[in-house]
C-alpha cells in the first residue's frame, strides 16, 4: 500500500517536468516571434523576387541587383535594420511566389491591379510610370492606335499584357524584356508596350534597331508586393518608405535612375503626406 504515494509523487513529479518543458518552449516561441516580427523566412534577411533585364527599373549589374526599384528597397530595409537579398526570376511567375513565401517581398515595377489584389497585397505607392511604344528602326507607326492588326509583343503577365488584351490585340507574349527587344530586333514583331523607362533604355542601347514611337501615363502607382494577410510586413515597408522619402533618398534615386523626367504634379509618393521636392533635373524637363 505504501508504494501508491511513491507512484503518485513519482507522475506528479514527472507532470511538472513536462508542463516546464512546455512552458520553456512557449517562450521560445515568443523570444522567435520577438526576432522575427515581420514573418521573414529567415529572420533579419528580406528575400525579394526581382528581375534581371528590365534597367533602369531593375537589373543585374556585375554580379549586383540594382536599379530604381531595387536600390529603393534597399534603403527602405535599411531602416528596419534588415539585409535584403535578391533573386531572379520570371515576372509571370513573381506574384505567386511573394504570395507562397518564396520570397518575402516582390520587386519590379509592380503596378498595382484589382486582379493583382487578389494574390498579393500591396504596400503604397513609390513610383509612376508610362507605357511606352518601341518599334523597329523605319517603322511608320507613331502612336498606340495604329496597332490594330499588328504583331505586338508583350511581356506575359505585366499591365503593357493587359492593356493590350483589353485593346483585343491579340498580343504576342514572352517571359521576359530580353525576348521582347530580341523580337524587335528581328524584325519578327512590329511594336513592343514596355514600361516607358525600360523602352527608352532598351531603345538607346540597341545601336539604332529600335526606336520609341509613343508613351503615355500608366494608369496606376507602382508599389512593392508581399504575401497576403503578412500586414506587420507591409506596415513596416510602409513606415520606412516614408523614412526614405522624408531623408531625400527618393527624390536622389528619382534623379539618378530617371534624369530629366518630371513627376506629375499629382503623384505623391508613399503615405502621400510628405511634400516631394523634385530634383534639379526634372524640374528642367517640366
Amino acid at each position: 500500500m505504501r508504494f501508491l504515494p511513491a507512484l503518485t509523487r513519482a507522475a506528479a513529479l514527472g507532470a511538472a517536468t513536462i508542463l516546464a518543458a512546455t512552458a520553456l518552449t512557449a517562450c521560445g516561441d515568443d523570444s522567435s516571434s520577438d526576432a522575427n516580427p515581420y514573418g521573414l523566412a529567415q529572420p533579419g534577411v528580406l528575400r525579394a523576387g526581382t528581375l534581371t533585364d528590365a534597367p533602369p527599373n531593375v537589373y543585374l549589374e556585375d554580379g549586383r541587383f540594382t536599379g530604381f526599384d531595387n536600390d529603393l528597397l534597399t534603403a527602405v530595409a535599411g531602416k528596419l535594420a534588415l539585409t535584403v537579398e535578391f533573386v531572379g526570376t520570371d515576372f509571370s511567375a513573381l506574384l505567386s511566389q511573394v504570395n507562397n513565401r518564396k520570397f518575402d517581398v516582390g520587386s519590379s515595377s509592380i503596378t498595382i491591379t484589382e486582379a493583382r489584389k487578389k494574390t498579393v497585397d500591396f504596400g503604397n505607392g513609390y513610383d509612376f510610370g508610362y507605357f511606352g511604344l518601341d518599334v523597329p528602326a523605319g517603322s511608320p507607326i507613331t502612336s498606340f492606335e495604329q496597332l490594330t492588326g499588328k504583331r505586338v509583343v508583350v511581356v506575359q503577365g505585366t499591365v503593357q499584357d493587359d492593356y493590350a488584351t483589353g485593346k483585343q490585340l491579340n498580343p504576342v507574349r514572352v517571359p521576359d524584356y530580353n525576348g521582347a527587344i530580341n523580337q524587335l530586333k528581328a524584325g519578327t514583331a512590329d511594336a513592343w508596350i514596355a514600361p516607358a523607362e525600360i523602352g527608352e533604355k532598351s531603345a538607346a542601347d540597341s545601336k539604332g534597331k529600335i526606336t520609341v514611337a509613343a508613351k503615355q501615363l500608366s494608369p496606376a502607382p507602382t508599389a512593392y508586393a508581399v504575401a497576403k494577410g503578412n500586414d506587420k510586413l507591409r506596415e513596416a515597408l510602409n513606415k520606412a518608405l516614408d523614412e526614405v522619402i522624408a531623408d531625400g533618398t527618393w527624390t536622389r534615386l528619382q534623379a539618378q535612375y530617371y534624369p530629366g523626367r518630371p513627376i506629375p504634379a499629382d503623384f505623391k509618393p508613399g503615405s502621400g503626406a510628405l511634400a516631394v521636392a523634385p530634383s534639379a533635373s526634372a524640374s528642367a524637363a517640366s
